[in-house]
């Protein structure tokens, strides 16, 4: 694993601008990397977009989606059903309300229940999710380098206008950062 320090800018200029700074101070052109993070939710990692299965915040959802439908649509059907045969003593306008009231509670019944506010998380929900909120974004520069190096570097990306500046452990092959993930939120370090 190599030691990579890297900061987010605004522009690619900034970026550019610092990444010139640091080649003037004998940083190899190899040892950076700029690149652009796409804002969370962006990535595209499922076929249809989006970066994870599904939203942490429906957890729960269609189990009360399904049950205020039950509920309500089974009220909705009785409402139907008691106002058509109010107007009519045939079966079939009898059925028809019923059915017509049933799939309004229905609707209702699971707009209504999705609407609700959610039983709080636990501790490890909340970690777990800040863990994988992603990182916002913005352009990167990595820049690989040594433990001797780090902090004159972050020095460099933070007065140059770079924000966030985290230091990382990845894989640097090819003048670029291999296995960056922008699902997994930085690292940032305060002591540089």
């Amino acid at each position: 694993m190599s030691l990579i320090v890297a900061a987010r800018f605004d522009t690619f200029e900034a970026a550019e601008k610092a990444a010139g700074a640091l080649m003037n101070d004998g940083v190899a052109p190899s040892d950076l990397h700029t690149f652009y993070v796409n804002p969370p939710g962006a990535h595209g990692r499922y076929p249809l977009g989006g970066d994870q299965a599904a939203d942490p915040d429906s957890e729960g959802a269609p189990y009360s989606a399904v049950g205020g439908a039950a509920a309500i649509g089974l009220v909705g059907a009785l409402v139907g059903g008691i106002i058509a045969f109010t107007f009519t003593d045939s079966l079939l306008p009898l059925v028809g309300g019923a059915g017509v009231g049933a799939y309004i509670g229905s609707l209702a019944g699971a707009v209504y229940s999705l609407g609700r506010k959610r039983p709080s998380r636990s501790r490890s929900q909340v970690f777990q999710a800040k863990v994988h909120e992603g990182r916002p974004s913005g352009v990167v520069l990595a820049v690989h380098t040594s433990q001797e190096h780090e902090k004159h570097i972050a020095e460099v990306l933070r007065s140059l206008g770079g924000i966030e500046i985290e230091r990382a452990q990845g894989r640097w092959a090819n003048g670029r950062w291999e296995d960056f993930d922008p699902l997994v939120s930085p690292t940032l370090k305060k002591d540089f």
